[in-house]
Parts: structure tokens; sequence; C-alpha cells
């Protein structure tokens, strides 16, 4: 008889963001009257900029001749995409690598669940609280998370962020063997220093963990003590993988670009993790279409790099409307700086889902509750930046006149 994987049974219910868009979604079918304003789940809403949109028609045109069309491309990613992240977003900073240490994705998310196939289900995983569910859930896919008992996973270390720690997670008490860090923060916004981080990699070295760092909103960085990766750190190549996307950073969460860096100093008991991720990738994954990657080149050339910045200080601005205007009707508010997310704490100790369905059902403006993002995420609520600054005025006039 066929056996399912019973890891998926313990799951509690359905993935957040598809319960907040089926939330909203039977919202709008019952007003169709009231328009909402999705400031739930973090999707861009700016066009691809000029210079990407000219790289993919001429990546098109060389489909369509024989003598320039390309089918099955190398899994790790074109050597033209790898070395331009080498240059740009590495070399730049003054951090080494070689480009076979970048690997080209469909995304973030994918490899952030993906990459738990090359460890072992017996590791002993630390998460933040609240955190990005797709690190726990692919986690308890694996069978490395436990059984959800009361909210919790009983095999992951939780690592509660709140607001009198800066939201900023402490270093385990016990040793564990994967940490998951995500700065700039999703959900909370909060960015982490040199010296904020310098004690995990540390800690990292000294037990002889891996930290899983997802930089995905590194663009968004303005203050210059935050590192844009965690390599500027020195000894983080000897245990950090480090996760990047081109989704936010220049609107591809419609065609899908990212990468993952493993440096070959990262061993395992010997064993270097970049050799095992390239086997993994060359056997499940066939690599990201031609034209999406020569499309990711363009945003570094010149006009590439001018145009992205300019839709990443749009979204900025937003976050900062959104940020002032929940600050002057007296919520506490943080994040909204260095990332596109504003983390806001609900009023008169309104729990997250209840301010959720207030927030819909009056003002017609979609959010995400902050219990979604794990147990210490009660209370609290998440917007996001990525709608235009139309909507994100008008969102916040509803809301204002609201509250």
């Amino acid at each position: 008889m066929t056996k399912i994987n019973d890891n998926y049974l313990k799951l509690p219910g359905s993935y957040l963001f598809s319960t907040v868009a089926k939330k909203i979604s039977a919202f709008q079918e019952a007003n169709p009257d009231k328009p909402v304003i999705k400031m739930s789940i973090g999707d861009v809403t700016r066009p691809l900029v000029p210079a990407v949109i000219d790289a993919m028609h001429k990546a098109v045109d060389e489909m369509a001749a024989a003598e320039t069309f390309r089918g099955y491309g190398p899994e790790q990613g074109y050597d033209f995409l790898r070395n331009a992240i080498v240059k740009y977003d590495y070399a730049s900073r003054g951090i080494e690598l070689e480009a076979d240490e970048v690997f080209v994705s469909d995304g973030a998310k994918s490899d952030c669940g993906n990459i738990g196939d090359i460890f072992s289900v017996d590791n002993k995983v630390a998460v933040c609280d609240p955190v990005y569910p797709v690190y726990v859930d692919t986690n308890a896919m694996a069978g490395r998370a436990g059984d959800y008992i009361d909210e919790h996973w009983s095999n992951l270390y939780y690592m509660p962020c709140l607001a009198e720690n800066g939201f900023m997670p402490q270093l385990p008490t016990e040793k564990v063997d994967i940490i998951y860090l995500c700065f700039p923060n999703n959900p909370t916004g909060v960015a982490a220093t040199k010296e904020q981080l310098k004690p995990w990699i540390d800690y990292a070295r000294e037990n002889k963990a891996v930290i899983l760092y997802d930089s995905a909103y590194e663009a968004f960085i303005t203050n210059p003590d935050v590192p844009h990766s965690i390599y500027e750190l020195e000894g983080a190549k000897e245990v950090a993988i480090e996760f990047r996307s081109f989704s936010k950073t220049a609107g591809f969460t419609g065609t899908r670009c990212a990468y993952t860096i493993v440096p070959h100093e990262l061993k395992v008991n010997g064993t270097e993790l970049n050799g095992l991720w390239n086997r993994r990738q060359c056997t499940k994954f066939n690599g990201v279409p031609y034209i999406i990657q020569r499309a990711a080149e363009a945003v570094y050339s010149p006009e590439g790099q001018k145009q992205t910045k300019e839709n990443v200080a749009y979204y900025l601005n937003n976050a900062s409307i959104i940020r002032n205007a929940l600050t002057d009707i007296g919520l506490e508010v943080y994040g909204g700086e260095n990332a596109p997310y504003i983390w806001a704490k609900t009023p008169d100790n309104m729990g997250s889902w209840e301010f959720f369905d207030k927030i819909l059902n009056e003002t017609a403006v979609g959010t995400t509750p902050g219990a979604g993002f794990g147990p210490s995420g009660e209370g609290y609520v998440r917007l996001t930046a990525f709608s235009s600054k139309e909507n994100t005025e008008a969102a916040m006039e509803r809301i204002k006149k609201l509250l």
C-alpha cells in the first residue's frame, strides 16, 4: 500500500499568505463596491524597468534565430549572470567570491525551502519568532520540526524577537546545528548591524553550526552600519549560506530569478556544501530560463542600477508614509527604514487576526496578521510598502479615519 509523508499532516491549516489571500478574496466578492487596497502579501507593483525589458526583448529575438537559440542551460546559471553577481554584489563591497559559488535559481523562497535537502533530518534547527513561514514549514515537511503542540513545533528551537530586545534574536542557550537569520527582517523590518551579527558568526564557528542567511531585502538598506551581505564579516564564509533575490530589488516577483551563495570554505565534517548543493540542483532543477537571466544581468548595467534604485526609493518612500501615519495615530511602529515592511502593534491588546478582520471589514485594506508568523507575532500586524503611492496614502487615510 502506498504511504504518504505523514509530516504534511502535522502542518496546521494552510500556508499563511494563502489564508490571507482567501480572506481578502471573500471580502471582495461580498463587497464588490469596496476595492481592497492590499498591503498584505509582499508583491511589487511597479513594472520592470526599461533596461530589463530591453534585455528581455533582445533575448527573445535571440531565441527566434537558429544561430542564437538556447536550449537547456547550465543548472547553476549562465556565466554572464554569475560573473555580474560576483562583480557588482560582492567584489564592489570587498568580498572575494568565485563564480562557481553562485547558484542562480527561480526564487529565494525556493532555495530557502530546498536547502534542507542537503542536511540530515537529525539536525537541531533554530528559527526566529516571528519568522518567515517557509523556514518553519519546510523543516516540518522534512521531519525536523517534530510535532505541532500549542502553536510550537516540539523539535524547533525558537528565538523570540520581542520589542524589549529590539526584535533581535538572542544566541541559543543550547547547541543548535542550523540557524535561520533574515536581515533586513521579514516580517518585523528591523536590520542587524555588523556588531549584532558578529556573535552569530562566533557561535556558528564554535558550535560547528551553519547559518542560513536570507538577505532578500538588502537593497532597501539605508543605514551604513548595516551590512548588505553576511560575508562582510570575517569568518562568515566558513559558516554561512546566503540567499538573495531579484524579486523585490528589481521587480522579478513574476519573472522569478534569485541566487544562493555557497562558499567553498563552508564544510561540514570535511565535506564542502557547495558540492552537495550543486549535486542537488543538477538533479532536481533545470535552471532559470535564458531570457530571464539576460533580464537579471541587465539589472547590473548602469541604466539598470539607476532605474532599479529609483524603484527601491519609491517603495521606501511608501514605507515612510505608512510608518509616519501609524505613528501619528498612536500605534507602536517598527521597521520601514531599512526594509519594505512595517511591523505595527495592534491597539487595545487586540489579537492579530481580530485586528486584521477589523481593518479589512471596516476600511477595505488588507494586512497580514503577526500571529501567522509565529507565537511571538501575536498582537502585531505587518504592512508592506509595495503598493502605489496613491494607494498607500489612501489606505493610511482610511485607517487613520477608523482609529
